[in-house]
C-alpha cells in the first residue's frame, strides 16, 4: 500500500465531515430561507467578498450536530483588502452561540487585530444556545471585539432577527446596517412575553421602524444582496486598519480645482429661507455618490462620507431643511459618533455650518441637548485628524463650536462667506430677548450682517470666500493640509472623558 493509498480512508472522512458542514442545516430548512426572500450565511458571505477569496476556519466545530456551531467563519477580500468575516447560519439551531462558536466569534475579533484588518459580522440568530453547558471563564468574544474599536473598522449587518448576546455586536460597531427583514433585541418576543407579559412582534420590537429612529442601527437597505453592496461601498472610504491612511483615488476629470458656482442658486442668501445641504454635497465634493451614515436619524445633522480631490473625507454638515439646522440631541449624538469613527481612521474632517445654535425649548432640555452638545464638542475638539470649517450663512452660540467654528482648534482651513452671521444668537432673538426698540433692532441686525467682516478683520476665519470658490478653498487647504502625514499613522490615544 502506498502512502497515498494509506491516506485515502481518512480523507474521505474528512471529506465527508465537510460536506455535511456546507449543507448547514439541512436542504429543507435552507430551502425555507431562500423562500423568504433572504441569503444564507454561506452565500452572504460569497456576495460580501471578492470572488473566490474566503477562507474559513473552525468549520469542524460544533460536530454532527451543528454545521460550524452556526457560525460561518473566515478571511476574504473586498475590493482585494483582507477582511475578517462571521456570519450566523440562521439554518442551524437558529444562528444560537455555544461554546463552540463563542470561541471562533472570539477568534475572529482577535486575528482582526492581530492582522490589522476590518472586521465584518453578519447578524441573524437568537442569542446563546441553551445547552446546559458552563461557560465558565470561555473567553467571551464581546471582550475580543472591544478591543477592536478605534483599531479595526467594525461592521455590523442585521440580516434578519438578532437577539441577545450576539445583537451586541451592532451598537459596538462603527457602523451597522440592517435589511427590511431585520430586526434587533435585548429579548426576542417570546421572552418579552413571558417576562413582561407584553405580546409584541419582532418588527415592533426591533425592526427598522424602531432600530432606525433609536440610533441602534445606522442604515437600512432592502434586501440581503443590497446591504452587503452597502457594506463593500462603506469600506471602501476607510483604511484597513488605524494603523494605516484612508487609500487615494487617482486623480482624474472629477477630482481636480473647479469653480462651483452652483451654490449661489442652491445657498439663499436670506437667513430664514432653508435650502437642501445635500445638494451643496453634490457640487462641492468630487460627485454625488457620497455615502450618507443615519439619514433616518438626527436629521438636523448630514454625516457622509464622500470624496474631495480623491481623498476620503468625512463631512459634517447642518442641514437647514430640518428645525433651521438648529442642532438637536439625536443630531448631537450622531455627529459625535460619526466624528469618533473618522479620527480614529484618520478621515479629514470637514464642517459646513448654517444653524441658529443648539435646539432650545423645554423638551430639548429634557432630552438632554446639553450633554449630546458636550458629547459632540468633545468629540471634535480631541480629534486629531485634519479639520475644515465652512461657514455658509450663520453659526451662533455653542452651536458654531460644535461645528469646529473655534479659535485655535487646529483646523486646517477656516472660512465663511460674506455677509455669514455668528455670535452668541441672531439679532431677532436679541431684539426680542432684550425688547429692543425698533431703531435700535436695526442697528443690530445692520452690525449682523457686519459680523464677517468684523471677524475676518480679527483673524477669525482664514478668509472670506465666495461661494464659488468653496470647492478649491477645501481642496487646496486639505493637500496642503496632508503634507502633515510625515510619519507612520498609529490609533488615537483618548483621554477626554464623554459626556
Amino acid at each position: 500500500m502506498t502512502n497515498a493509498e494509506a491516506w485515502e480512508k481518512t480523507l474521505d472522512d474528512l471529506e465527508q465531515r465537510r460536506a455535511r458542514v456546507l449543507e448547514m442545516g439541512g436542504s429543507e430548512r435552507v430551502a425555507k430561507h431562500h423562500a423568504k426572500g433572504k441569503l444564507d450565511a454561506r452565500a452572504r458571505i460569497a456576495h460580501l467578498l471578492d470572488e473566490g477569496t474566503f477562507q474559513e476556519f473552525g468549520t469542524l466545530v460544533g460536530g454532527a450536530e451543528a454545521a460550524a456551531d452556526a457560525l460561518v467563519a473566515g478571511s476574504g477580500l473586498i475590493n482585494g483588502t483582507p477582511v475578517m468575516v462571521g456570519a450566523e447560519d440562521f439554518t442551524t439551531l437558529a444562528g444560537t452561540i455555544a461554546p463552540g462558536s463563542n470561541s471562533k466569534r472570539y477568534r475572529l475579533a482577535e486575528m482582526a487585530v492581530r492582522n490589522k484588518v476590518p472586521l465584518i459580522m453578519l447578524l441573524e440568530g437568537a442569542g446563546f444556545r441553551p445547552t446546559g453547558a458552563h461557560y465558565g471563564r470561555t473567553p467571551t468574544d464581546l471582550l475580543a471585539q472591544a478591543q477592536c474599536s478605534g483599531k479595526v473598522p467594525m461592521v455590523t449587518g442585521v440580516l434578519g432577527p438578532s437577539a441577545g448576546h450576539g445583537a451586541l455586536i451592532a451598537p459596538v460597531s462603527d457602523f451597522a446596517i440592517m435589511s427590511r427583514q431585520g430586526s434587533i433585541f435585548t429579548a426576542g418576543p417570546p421572552v418579552v412575553k413571558m417576562s413582561t407579559g407584553e405580546d409584541i412582534s419582532k418588527e415592533d420590537l426591533g425592526g427598522p421602524g424602531v432600530a432606525l429612529p433609536s440610533g441602534v442601527v445606522h442604515n437600512v437597505a432592502e434586501t440581503d444582496e443590497d446591504v452587503l453592496d452597502e457594506i463593500r461601498r462603506y469600506l471602501s472610504y476607510f483604511p484597513p486598519s488605524a494603523w494605516s491612511y484612508p487609500p487615494v483615488y487617482l486623480p482624474d476629470e472629477s477630482t481636480g480645482p473647479r469653480a462651483t458656482p452652483e451654490l449661489l442658486n442652491i445657498i439663499s442668501r436670506e437667513n430664514r429661507n432653508t435650502y437642501d445641504m445635500r445638494k451643496v454635497l453634490d457640487v462641492v465634493f468630487d460627485g454625488t455618490d457620497w455615502f450618507e451614515v443615519q439619514p433616518e436619524f438626527g436629521t438636523a445633522i448630514i454625516c457622509a462620507l464622500a470624496h474631495l480631490g480623491g481623498h476620503p473625507v468625512a463631512v459634517v454638515a447642518n442641514q437647514p431643511q430640518v428645525i433651521a439646522g438648529s442642532i438637536d440631541t439625536d443630531a448631537a449624538d450622531k455627529a459625535a459618533h460619526f466624528i469618533s469613527v473618522a479620527d480614529a481612521f484618520h478621515l479629514p474632517i470637514v464642517f459646513l455650518a448654517d444653524n441658529p445654535g443648539m435646539l432650545p425649548g423645554g423638551e430639548s432640555e429634557r432630552e438632554g441637548v446639553l450633554r449630546a452638545g458636550a458629547k459632540m464638542f468633545v468629540a471634535q475638539t480631541t480629534a486629531t485628524t485634519l479639520k475644515l470649517h465652512v461657514t455658509l450663512r450663520k453659526a451662533y452660540g455653542f452651536g458654531s463650536m460644535v461645528m469646529s467654528l473655534i479659535g485655535y482648534d487646529s483646523q486646517a482651513g477656516v472660512f465663511a462667506y460674506p455677509g455669514a452671521t455668528m455670535g452668541a444668537m441672531s439679532a431677532a432673538a436679541l431684539s426680542s430677548a432684550s425688547n429692543a426698540r425698533d431703531d435700535v433692532a436695526a442697528e443690530l441686525a445692520e452690525m449682523e450682517l457686519q459680523a464677517s467682516y468684523l471677524s475676518a478683520e480679527h483673524m477669525g476665519f482664514d478668509e472670506l470666500i465666495r461661494p464659488d470658490e468653496t470647492r478649491n478653498a477645501l481642496l487646496l487647504s486639505l493637500q496642503r493640509g496632508l503634507y502633515a502625514r510625515q510619519q507612520s499613522p498609529e490609533p488615537v490615544l483618548r483621554t477626554a472623558i464623554m459626556p
